[in-house]
């Protein structure tokens, strides 16, 4: 693999973190992702399942995890199943995981061939109460895909249909919110390949370059520095382009005079860094780009410095906009006394500034998380004020990565350029 080995005992203080939360005498049971199909007989490449991931390190297809705390028998409490491979699979894909090489990886000592999960949870399933299955309880979750775990439940249910079911989610979104140190050492490791690539594209970056030119030297950089890629399909949008939230075609020429909005991350050991940044295309921001810039950043202060322990996402949210919306009378978008005549229900802000501030990063770029929880030390979230003026053809978007501490945050990009003095010169030294 890419990236270095986390050590096992990150993996075995997950699982443990998870079994003092469940029920006495449950199962819990969890699949790897499907490898999806293109078309023909093409497959997409295969992203693990990252609560899965997250309990046994294992980043390899057909992988499934029995945890039974209460299991009658020692060897019974952690079951892990890995795909037998054969000479033929090692021909045509590779190395497949031994047996003591998943031990090695995850710190679970019975490992079997996934073939055998079917017989051997048989054999202890009857002794237990409840099991624990996954489903995909991110709020923002809009898959229509039917997923492996997805089919597990559905077996499970039909063939044990006495057993109760317990949702698992609520119990890992709630654990992997906060981050251990191993994890925080991977995360830091994805944002400080980001910095490498953004550096890079601050030197490349003049009018006449496409969008996808730009997108090229970040994937570069991203695997000449063993990151697995971009955490997410990049955003490089020139012009009234950054006035598309999730503008991904990535396909025009940057014009002389225009903004370019960098929103990407590199991914690494399956923990991602998720960074915006805007710069000008030919290295100099006009007076009226460095007047709303100015206005994103003085927000992007703010902002990071109300996040502290103790503070819910919803209240934290409503005071961003507070903030934001000062920002945008100062740029002239609209008047006190518009202000005091809108409709509550449609505030003018969100002309001009409609989506989160903050969402938790992680093993998923938009991590699992409970909204209705108050921030804790440990959690990691991206803080990403924008204002977009259509109009005007002008959009700027500042993210930070900011890990909370007893004392409020530390930001994990302070390294990264992002005042327009510094932006200004690194483009005019290359």
């Amino acid at each position: 693999m890419r990236y270095d080995a986390f050590p096992a005992d990150l993996f075995v203080k997950n699982r443990a973190k998870l079994t003092f939360a469940l029920a006495p005498k449950s199962i819990v049971i969890l699949s790897s992702n499907d490898i999806m199909p293109t078309n023909a007989d093409g497959t997409m490449g295969f992203k693990q399942q990252t609560d899965l991931f997250y309990l046994t390190g294992i980043d390899q297809e057909e992988t499934l995890l029995i945890l039974y705390p209460d299991a009658p028998e020692e060897h019974l409490k952690e079951i892990l199943f890995v795909k037998e491979t054969s000479e033929l699979i090692a021909i045509w894909e590779g190395h497949k995981l031994t047996k003591k090489e998943a031990t090695e990886i995850s710190g679970i000592k019975n490992v079997q061939w996934a073939e055998n999960f079917d017989a051997i949870l048989k054999t202890i399933i009857y002794s237990a109460e409840s099991v624990y299955l996954h489903a995909n309880e991110h709020i923002r979750n809009a898959s229509l895909v039917e997923t492996k775990n997805d089919r597990l439940a559905k077996k499970i249910k039909e063939n044990y249909p006495l057993h109760a079911i317990n949702r698992l989610a609520p119990l890992l979104n709630t654990i992997r919110m906060v981050k251990e140190s191993a994890e925080l050492e991977a995360l830091q490791k994805a944002i400080d390949i980001t910095e490498k690539a953004f550096r890079r594209v601050l030197s490349f970056t003049k009018p006449g370059v496409s969008e996808f030119e730009i997108e090229a030297e970040f994937i570069h950089e991203f695997i000449k520095r063993r990151s697995g890629g971009f955490a997410y399909t990049p955003i490089i949008a020139s012009g009234a382009n950054a006035c598309v939230l999730h503008y991904i075609s990535n396909e025009l020429p940057c014009q002389d005079g225009d903004l370019l909005l960098l929103d990407v991350g590199a991914c690494y050991g399956n923990y991602n860094a998720d960074m915006t940044r805007t710069i000008p295309v030919n290295g100099r921001f006009s007076p009226r780009q460095k007047e709303v810039y100015l206005a994103v950043q003085s927000v992007l202060d703010f902002a990071s410095g109300l996040m502290k322990p103790g503070i819910f996402w919803v209240d934290y949210q409503k005071e961003v906009e507070r903030f934001m919306e000062g920002q945008l009378i100062d740029l002239g978008l609209f008047s006190r006394k518009d202000v005091e005549k809108q409709n509550p229900n449609a505030p003018l802000f969100k002309k001009y500034f409609m989506h989160g501030v903050a969402h938790h990063l992680g093993l998923d770029v938009h991590d699992v998380w409970d909204k209705y929880k108050p921030f804790e030390v440990g959690m990691v979230l991206t803080c990403e004020p924008g204002i977009y003026i259509r109009e005007e053809g002008l959009g700027i978007r500042l993210e930070n990565n900011l890990l909370i501490t007893e004392n409020g945050t530390d930001n994990l990009m302070k390294h990264i350029p992002i005042h327009w003095e510094e932006i200004e010169q690194l483009m005019q030294a290359k």
